[in-house]
């Protein structure tokens, strides 16, 4: 049982986590103009404003009808903002924006009335996968704003002034550049409120030693893997990858800036299809989801999982890029106090890495709250990021935190890491 203490305890982190993540979420509209608002910046994602308004949705559908009991406030919106209501392409058709901040206003002021009398033994899950699928959708419109920035500029590649923190150029052919995992079983998944469905349950898993580089491959690398016409080399690339080009006709990464002054960043903006080529031309591969996990979670020392790469405080703007503080990636070996046992830089925040594995259900997977977070997407077709990028809010961020995205899509800010 929950003691009373608790109870106010958990109510007041509760507000407070749920008032800052909103308070974030804002500031992305402060200074946004209508076109913006609801444009469709790619096929495949929804407006900006759609977001917005989808947020107010899930939270009412939730906490309020579902667990509150009581009636849809806004039943015109229900067709516009439910997940599975209308096409992408439909989505455009908006309120403006300050009907929307009613929208938002008017069920989060009901949304913590309800909070004082939740039973929050039971629903203690649900507040926790709201403040996350806030966050996640938050990440979503900063990269849909990115694009849109991206297609109204007038030079697509254009040089950029920029003022780095002074780090050298790395050395990434250095043997230390790669770091020995000895054999042996980890804890992987978790088990805590926080944990998504598919997180879940936390188990133990055994690998063989295998090698994982220090760092995310980095635009320097990989501007070596163009030079070297990796774009026109099948070889390098799979079969599925190779066909996928043939259709996508690019020739660099999506977010690529043709400056020196960010060659010791990570490579941002690539397909599975693209990391995957890149890692065949060093003669390398990508991790699995489970190398990756273990070399930014495991203490082999304690023989203890860490929440995070340093350890289980929460992140701060000395542990890692995230929650969209810096508003770009920074260098691959800028946040020192945010390695991992052992001694992985950048595993969490900057940019999202793909692994090898394709999205499942860990054994004895339990769908919550709903089928549609994470078991229909159990079909094959899915593969895996770790980490977070450098717009990744702090409550979805955690070395057992999954990411899934079809192998061909290069918007989200991605990039990723080597082994052998």
């Amino acid at each position: 049982m929950i003691s009373e203490l608790s109870k106010s305890s958990f109510k007041q982190t509760i507000y407070q986590a749920f008032t800052q993540c909103r308070a974030k979420t804002l500031t992305l509209f402060e200074s946004i103009d209508e076109v913006t608002f609801r444009r469709q910046a790619h096929p495949d994602f929804s407006p900006v404003g759609w977001h917005l308004g989808h947020i107010a949705y899930t939270e009412s559908l939730w906490l309020l009808e579902r667990s509150a009991g009581l009636p849809c406030m806004f039943p015109q919106y229900r067709k516009l903002f439910a997940a599975d209501g209308l096409p992408k392409c439909d989505r455009v058709k908006l309120p403006n924006l300050e009907e929307i901040y009613y929208y938002l206003d008017t069920v989060r002021a009901k949304v913590f009335d309800y909070l004082e009398v939740a039973d929050l033994e039971t629903e203690e899950p649900l507040w926790r996968f709201l403040l996350q699928h806030e966050s996640q959708h938050s990440e979503i419109i900063c990269f849909v704003l990115e694009l849109i920035k991206r297609q109204m500029s007038s030079v697509k590649c254009e040089k950029l002034i920029t003022v780095d923190s002074g780090v050298r150029t790395l050395d990434l052919t250095k043997p230390e550049a790669m770091i020995q995992i000895p054999a042996g079983e980890f804890e992987m998944g978790n088990n805590s409120p926080d944990a998504m469905d598919n997180e879940r349950p936390a188990h133990r898993v055994y690998l063989d030693t295998y090698e994982i580089e220090r760092y995310p491959v980095t635009c320097g690398q990989y501007r070596l893997f163009m030079a070297h016409g990796g774009y026109e080399n099948p070889q390098w690339w799979s079969k599925a990858g190779w066909e996928w080009l043939q259709t996508a006709k690019v020739t660099q990464p999506l977010y690529w800036r043709e400056d020196l002054a960010w060659e010791n960043h990570p490579v941002c903006g690539v397909s599975y299809y693209e990391a995957a080529a890149y890692a065949e031309f060093v003669g390398k591969r990508l991790p699995t989801e489970a190398e990756w996990e273990k070399a930014a979670s495991w203490d082999a020392k304690t023989n203890h999982q860490r929440a995070y790469a340093w350890g289980d405080t929460q992140p701060t703007s000395e542990s890692c890029n995230h929650d969209c503080k810096m508003g770009k990636t920074t260098p691959v070996n800028a946040y020192s106090a945010g390695q991992s046992p052992y001694g992985l830089y950048d595993t969490l925040g900057n940019v999202w890495e793909w692994t090898a594995t394709w999205f499942d259900g860990y054994e004895g997977f339990q769908y919550y709250p709903y089928i549609g977070y994470s078991q229909v997407y159990f079909d094959n077709q899915h593969r895996v990021l770790k980490g977070g990028s450098w717009a990744t809010r702090p409550w979805a961020l955690r070395c057992s935190f999954r990411n899934w995205y079809h192998p061909d899509v290069r918007q989200i800010l991605a990039g990723f890491r080597c082994v052998r």
